[in-house]
């Protein structure tokens, strides 16, 4: 599908996803003809989501349902609403209780854990899992039990190649800063593993965390003044949709960054190694269809990706008078040029 194509196509899901299937649902719930999917999530507090999110988590998402055969309108509705806000739980309440939909797709931990405690019964499917053990959203990745499945996009050992890579395109490092969102359940365990990473290389370690989207320029700040080497930002919702933000205030700082997403990579970051948020996306369309086909969510494993995407934005290594080594390079997913 050509990009123009697939854009007419999420325009009429976004189409669908407004006034006409909120208010059919709004009202004395008549008989359905189509399951109803309700995708319900917010940017983070201060932030305006930017358009290459809505394309990459719902867009991916639609693109992944077409994969499965399923057209808006002809077999499946969809509402998209942008309204419910992580840390509101009765917007999601109210959601649940207004259209009681068939599933709920959420698109990242935080509107989990609240469409989690506003239901227990309508299946639940998130592309990016975090802690959900620990949170109570799973029993188990095997055995989710409940009525939340999906993936985790975390992948256990990652922090450590992220090190490896900042060590790779700046050899004399001796200083890793961490731009942190401890707020966010992916946080604390980057963090943690971060920090055993740089410790075994005998790095040092300066952290900077922002909670909010008004406490970015100030962290990065903090980290070129400390005379980092290199600043890691880690794999939150707020980071990424701040990504613009950071790639800017950085090159600004001439601090060359390393992240685990390559969306940074596409606005002005340096070097990204982790999972691809496209695919994961995408995948939350089979669980969909599992479930629609009388698949439990509870029986549904979680999956993890298989394969990590490394990019590097060769525009910015100029910029930071860096030379990428031919290495890496070589093994590179993706370059921009």
């Amino acid at each position: 599908m050509q990009r123009r194509e697939f854009i007419r196509y999420l325009g009429a899901f976004g189409a669908a996803a407004g006034s006409t299937l909120f208010g059919r649902h709004s009202s004395a719930q008549p008989a359905r003809k189509r399951p109803l999917i309700a995708w319900a999530g917010a940017p983070p507090p201060g932030v305006t989501l930017p358009q290459f999110i809505v394309d990459l988590a719902f867009g991916n998402f639609v693109r992944g349902l077409s994969e499965f055969g399923y057209e808006q309108g002809r077999n499946v509705d969809i509402v998209r609403r942008t309204d419910v806000f992580p840390d509101r739980l009765p917007s999601m309440e109210e959601m649940v209780a207004l259209l009681k939909p068939d599933i709920i797709v959420v698109p990242a931990t935080l509107e989990a854990v609240a469409a989690r405690n506003a239901t227990s019964t309508i299946p639940i499917v998130c592309p990016a899992l975090a802690d959900a053990v620990h949170l109570g959203l799973i029993a188990s990745e095997a055995r989710p039990g409940g009525n939340v499945t999906g993936i985790e996009p975390y992948i256990a050992g990652l922090p450590t190649k992220q090190i490896e890579l900042a060590r790779e395109i700046a050899p004399k490092s001796r200083r890793i800063g961490l731009l942190t969102n401890m707020n966010d359940p992916k946080g604390p365990p980057q963090v943690r593993d971060l920090r055993a990473a740089c410790g075994a290389l005998s790095l040092g370690v300066v952290e900077a965390d922002a909670s909010a989207a008004k406490d970015i320029p100030n962290a990065l700040a903090a980290l070129a003044n400390e005379g980092v080497d290199v600043a890691v930002v880690l794999q939150t919702n707020l980071l990424l949709n701040m990504s613009e933000q950071i790639g800017a205030i950085a090159l600004e700082k001439r601090l060359p960054t390393v992240f685990g997403y390559r969306e940074h990579i596409m606005h002005g970051g340096l070097v990204s190694y982790g999972v691809d948020l496209r695919w994961c996306y995408r995948r939350a369309g089979y669980f969909v269809d599992k479930i629609l086909k009388g698949a439990r969510p509870g029986d549904l494993p979680i999956e993890f990706p298989s394969k990590l995407w490394l990019a590097v934005n060769l525009k910015t290594a100029r910029a930071l008078d860096l030379d990428v080594p031919a290495a890496l390079l070589a093994r590179t997913d993706e370059v921009i040029e």
